[in-house]
């Protein structure tokens, strides 16, 4: 369940990697408003890849 949610969110963000820099901070006109949106939103990602993956075990041989 936990890694259905986090693929989940990580479509979510990735959605909204484009629609907040280009649809809501389109009268920012400072750089740096959409960089620290992308940067939260990596960070977010890495997390939620974290926990999508860490049942992952390598088998025994």
């Amino acid at each position: 369940m936990v890694r259905k949610l986090s693929l989940a969110c990580v479509w979510l963000l990735a959605i909204l990697c484009y629609v907040v820099p280009y649809w809501v901070l389109d009268q920012v006109n400072a750089w740096y408003g959409s960089f620290l949106f992308w940067s939260a939103a990596g960070v977010l990602v890495i997390i939620c890849n974290v926990l999508a993956t860490q049942g992952f075990r390598e088998q025994d041989k």
